[in-house]
């Protein structure tokens, strides 16, 4: 499995309504840095199947939004889960953070 796909696959299980963090899944997959996430998520902005809305920067700030096909789709798909979001950043961002570690098995990824 490549980092790409490991990073998708985390992304992947990022539960609605939630929301995690580039640096977060670094961490967990113990490989490369919150940039290379962001890498590869910037690489599947149009994959349906990938949450890639859900992931943002450490302090909640939607910084990945113009990557998406309009500026306002990431806020758009997190508000449609029940996420608030004000001037780009999630509101109430520490209740709403996710780590892959709250339900993943890093054996799984060869972290």
């Amino acid at each position: 499995m490549s980092y790409y796909d490991k990073v998708f696959e985390v992304t992947k299980s990022i539960p609605k309504g939630r929301v995690s963090t580039y640096g977060a899944i670094a961490d967990f997959l113990a490989l490369g840095s919150a940039r290379m996430v962001g890498w590869a998520l910037n690489q599947c902005h149009v994959m349906t199947d990938i949450p890639a809305h859900r992931v943002v920067n450490s302090k909640g700030v939607l910084s990945g939004r113009l990557q998406f096909v309009t500026p306002t789709a990431m806020q758009e798909r997190l508000e449609a889960e029940g996420v608030e979001i004000k001037n780009h950043k999630v509101q109430d961002f520490k209740d709403l953070f996710w780590h892959p570690s709250e339900t993943l098995d890093q054996r799984k990824f060869g972290a």
